[in-house]
């Protein structure tokens, strides 16, 4: 997922790029080094893989490191969500579940939940729906707003960490830097979150010993995230396009991918149309609706 900025301008300060790019650092050759570390098949040394020429545009007028910068923290992220995915797409398909209850339960009506009332729906309920796109189809409503609420809570803070925290990517900041959410609870993190987080998004329980590391530990473990997102990134498409039926080598044979009748971009459904906007938006498209509903 890219940062907020994919939608709009960045809110950082345009004079920060004229003080960056006074600093002398050469973004596209900081790009070859890093390159040459991430072992890539065929890349002749010195070169960076970019036949869009992107690392020498000038985004939003922000300057060309700035651009670079948002460039590379994009990546970064798009690949941990790809990583993500990839593993819960496995998760989801192989039909592994909670095995408790998403809505209702045994204590619905019960005590202090007696004015609570709704059918109970089990996770194993939304893991019997069918592939994994299926399975959030699924979803209550409320759900899907909690999810998609989270992301923005996440979002919101790792574009507000250069509050007392970091300097943001795209004002010489380290890309696919992530704050720590202890500290966006308090007034020297910025006050990004209204109440104590007790982990981090990264390393939440303290196991993996990056004190301990040397800084040429920490740059291989992260040409090594950002190879493994990259292949993330190709199989999390790779499932997709199985799924919608296309020839895809080693994966369009496996029954377990499944077939998925629905649209990819098409978060919300007929399901969701006690939601804002959801019917509107519906009605709008010609055969949107129809799509979303066909049976697999």
């Amino acid at each position: 997922m890219a940062p907020i900025s994919l939608l709009s301008s960045p809110v950082v300060p345009r004079v920060g790029a004229l003080k960056m790019m006074a600093k002398g650092a050469d973004g596209l050759a900081e790009l070859a080094e890093l390159a040459g570390g991430q072992n890539i098949p065929g890349l002749p040394a010195g070169a960076i893989w970019d036949p869009l020429n992107l690392a020498k545009q000038d985004f939003w007028e922000q300057g060309n490191e700035a651009t670079i910068g948002w460039l590379r923290h994009a990546e970064i992220k798009h690949g941990r969500v790809a990583m993500a995915a990839f593993v819960g797409y496995i998760v989801g398909a192989n039909k592994i579940a909670f095995p408790w209850a998403l809505t209702g339960g045994p204590l619905a009506g019960q005590g202090p939940f007696e004015g609570i009332t709704g059918e109970t729906i089990m996770f194993s309920d939304i893991a019997a729906a069918g592939a994994p796109a299926d399975q959030w189809d699924a979803l209550p409503s409320a759900a899907k707003l909690q999810i998609l609420g989270t992301i923005f809570i996440l979002e919101w803070i790792g574009e507000g960490g250069n509050t007392g925290m970091t300097q943001h990517y795209m004002r010489g900041g380290k890309p696919g830097y992530y704050p720590s959410l202890k500290e966006a609870s308090t007034a020297e993190g910025g006050s990004l979150i209204p109440h104590p987080v007790p982990f981090d998004l990264f390393n939440p329980f303290g196991l993996l010993p990056f004190d301990k590391m040397t800084e040429e530990q920490k740059a291989r473990g992260r040409n090594v995230e950002i190879n493994n997102g990259r292949a993330a990134m190709i199989g999390i498409f790779g499932f997709i396009s199985a799924s919608k039926g296309l020839i895809v080598p080693g994966l369009d044979g496996i029954e377990g991918v499944g077939r998925y009748g629905g649209v990819y971009m098409g978060a919300f459904s007929d399901g969701d149309s006690g939601l804002p906007f959801v019917s509107s938006m519906l009605e709008s498209v010609p055969g949107l609706a129809a799509v979303l509903a066909a049976p697999n």
